[in-house]
């Protein structure tokens, strides 16, 4: 902000020394080639025009002429700058003008005739900013009307109810609320939402293109405000973190997607399996009393031995010391556990309980693969014998 250092008066008029001051930005972008600046500098200019916004506000007062010509550089070979010029200025609560800012920097309700406060000094920021990225106004419109064509240019139609608080509507938008085409003094026809702000802009930068979208909004009520552009990401370099749940957070390793409180932990495969022995899976585990699929049992005839491809058996829970701990009778575990309606079968050798503390799925053999140390060509007829002995019981 400009320093006043004394004021006095000369025929009559008030006047008022301030400090001495170098170039203003509009000379400095044309000492510039007109081909703008880099977003570091843009930063250290927005940083210090916020600090007097926040100033203003602080005593609500509207600038109402913001404009690179306005903003001056206290030193050619520093970045400080000041913004100058208040003639146009009021206080929030005793607008003087209704006719204020210079055209290319004036904010849409302005150029409606709505109501204005201290955003319009935010729209004019952010079209300074824009130009001083390019190098040109963003915003070049000839006259109001194509001034307000630039704008919907870029951003669209404005919201019906800002149309409808407008009291020049009619000289912009017909008794549809639809646009009026304006043609320029070369013959160029503006279309709305024709572009974007990216390609107006040319920058690929996401904080600063956000940061001059948010300044040109619409709706003054919309439009962010000094006190929430200083802690912006543009202009503090930091991006505001959104903390995410835990439930929206995937872990990446699928064995931890279980729950370990419901599905048992599988057991090995027992040393003397078969590599043809089906494997375990955790769906298998989670369900008790695992039942044969019909698909896979063949009725053993008698006198012959049975095909270890197509009469595969899974045997749940239990585990067969030797030949003789074969099932009797060719049982097979159904879907309640138990083998002919008892839960429990006894063998040559001793007695296999089904109601073990195992998971009823943790040990699973093949009907060709049973026994600990045994052939398979011991076991084959065994099972071929006890398939007989099946068959017969059932006949008689």
């Amino acid at each position: 902000m400009v320093n006043f250092t004394h004021s006095f008066y000369f025929r009559g008029h008030l006047c008022i020394s301030t400090e001495l001051l170098d170039m203003n930005l509009y000379e400095f972008i044309k000492s510039n080639a007109f081909r703008g600046f880099s977003l570091k500098m843009i930063r250290r200019f927005t940083k210090q025009m916020l600090s007097s916004l926040n100033l203003l506000k602080q005593h609500k007062v509207i600038h109402c002429d913001l404009k690179p010509e306005n903003i001056l550089l206290r030193h050619p070979l520093h970045t400080e700058i000041k913004v100058i010029d208040f003639g146009s200025s009021c206080f929030e609560n005793e607008k003087v003008y209704t006719y204020i800012q210079s055209r290319f920097y004036r904010s849409p309700e302005v150029i409606l005739g709505m109501t204005y406060g201290m955003p319009i000094d935010m729209w004019s920021l952010g079209c300074i900013l824009a130009e001083l990225y390019t190098g040109v106004p963003i915003f070049p419109g000839e006259n109001e009307q194509e001034q307000l064509a630039c704008i919907m240019e870029v951003f669209g139609p404005p919201e019906k109810h800002l149309i409808e608080k407008s009291t020049r509507k009619k000289l912009f938008f017909d008794s549809m609320g639809k646009p009026r085409l304006t043609v320029s003094s070369k013959g160029r026809r503006r279309r709305p939402s024709s572009k974007t702000i990216q390609q107006v802009l040319k920058c690929d930068d996401e904080a600063f293109l956000d940061f001059i979208a948010r300044c040109l909004r619409w709706d003054p009520d919309r439009r962010m405000k000094p006190e929430e552009a200083i802690r912006h990401e543009f202009i503090t370099g930091q991006k505001t973190s959104v903390p995410i749940p835990r439930s929206a957070v995937r872990d990446p390793s699928p064995s931890k997607r279980i729950n370990s409180f419901n599905a048992p932990r599988p057991l090995p495969e027992p040393p003397a399996a078969a590599k043809t022995t089906t494997s375990i899976r955790n769906r298998d585990t989670a369900t008790a009393g695992y039942s044969v699929h019909q698909h896979h049992h063949v009725p053993i005839k008698p006198g012959t031995i049975p095909s270890t491809t197509t009469t595969t058996r899974r045997v749940s829970g239990m585990s067969a010391s030797n030949s003789a701990g074969a099932l009797p009778g060719g049982a097979k575990r159904t879907s309640t556990g138990a083998a002919g309606g008892h839960s429990h079968f006894n063998g040559s050798a001793g007695s296999l309980v089904s109601n073990s503390s195992l998971p009823r799925a943790s040990v699973r053999s093949v009907s060709g693969s049973m026994g600990g140390g045994v052939g398979g060509a011991g076991v084959k007829t065994d099972l071929a014998a006890a398939g007989a002995t099946a068959a017969m019981s059932r006949r008689g």
